[in-house]
């Protein structure tokens, strides 16, 4: 059986291990969403790490989703990627960019005035920070059909821009109470057109998204992030069946494209729905799956063990903030640190590339 220190061949990549960064949102880019210097040594800190995914970068302004989060739409925030990937390549890493449409968790004073947008004109009941003060999210407005072709665009463009910038690979947000997420979950989805109703029409978009970003990049190079019975930020999936159509059906639609992998946060990652969904991922020989169990605890070395008996490789978070050489602390049985959860969003280098590598004075 695998352990986490195994190497794992995923899409074009040779992993050397099996221990993954996830995408974590730490808010350090400016208004105009461009990486950073501390981006570059943030990043390549943690190079020994499987693989990294990024956090969360918005494909245009107008879907921006938090203060501080990076993009990949202009040609400065597109070159200031380009320097992140080159420091984490020449550290000997290997680094995927997540994609990101927010949705309706949103404001306008995010988006330089756009109204945030959703499958229907329903609101989450949360609340958002912007630049100033935290606000609630309004009521959003609802997709006209003639708008679905210019989402996928979106990603579509993003993910040239991801890999013209050196990146390895894009990995599609389709979790966690995102837009994505928002047309999968029938609480959040009440269209009455191709895009809403049946499960079939409610994972349409997602699918053109994922089929268009492989056909732009190649299938080896694209990921799918997903969070199944995820119920926060407004989202309720609270029928197993039909959430079992609809994550199920969508992995089958898209089994043919060998994606390089799907990663799920659940809270029960190796139970009945996980294994059911991972089984038709990796249907097709190729995919392989990312396994994480969510928000609520930290991840420790055990629990990583035994996920890795279920999927391919682990998801890490906040352990991931705290010990860059995460790696190294697990397979030699080290101490790892805590993280500082009061300077996850706060910005600068306090809480994001301060945190020492192991020694024996650690």
């Amino acid at each position: 059986m695998a352990t986490l220190f195994e190497p794992l061949d995923l899409g074009r990549l040779t992993l050397p291990n099996r221990v993954t960064m996830a995408a974590l949102t730490r808010s350090r880019a400016g208004r105009d969403g461009i990486p950073t210097q501390l981006h570059e040594t943030y990043y390549s800190q943690r190079a020994s790490l499987g693989l990294i995914v990024t956090e969360s970068v918005f494909p245009a302004v107008r879907c921006r989703t938090f203060p501080g989060q990076a993009g990949i739409e202009t040609s400065e925030q597109i070159a200031g990627w380009r320097r992140v990937a080159d420091s984490v390549h020449e550290a000997g890493g290997r680094i995927f960019m997540q994609v990101m449409n927010g949705g309706r968790l949103s404001h306008a004073s995010l988006q330089d005035g756009a109204e945030p947008v959703a499958p229907s004109a329903l609101a989450s009941g949360t609340a958002v920070r912007d630049f100033e003060s935290r606000k609630e999210c309004p009521v959003p407005r609802a997709l006209d059909s003639s708008e679905l072709p210019g989402i996928v665009e979106q990603f579509r463009h993003a993910a040239r821009n991801a890999i013209d910038a050196g990146l390895d690979g894009v990995e599609i947000h389709g979790a966690n109470g995102y837009l994505l997420h928002q047309f999968l979950s029938p609480n959040s989805n009440h269209r009455e057109d191709a895009y809403g109703g049946s499960p079939e029409n409610r994972y349409r978009l997602v699918e053109e998204i994922v089929r268009a970003v492989a056909k732009e990049i190649g299938a080896d190079r694209v990921a799918l992030r997903l969070s199944p019975q995820n119920n926060i930020q407004g989202i309720e999936e609270l029928d197993a069946d039909d959430v079992l159509a609809t994550y199920g059906g969508l992995l089958d639609a898209i089994a043919d494209l060998g994606l390089a992998y799907v990663s799920f946060l659940h809270a029960d990652p190796t139970g009945e729905l996980i294994s059911e969904l991972s089984s038709r991922a990796r249907a097709n020989g190729r995919t392989r799956i990312i396994l994480n169990s969510g928000f609520g605890h930290v991840t420790q070395h055990a629990e990583a063990e035994t996920l890795v008996q279920h999927g391919d490789a682990v998801a890490v978070g906040r352990l991931v903030i705290s010990n860059p050489d995460l790696v190294r602390r697990w397979e030699e049985q080290l101490p790892v640190a805590a993280p500082d959860e009061s300077t996850f969003y706060t910005g600068g280098e306090r809480g994001y590339t301060d945190y020492p590598f192991y020694t024996v004075s650690s």
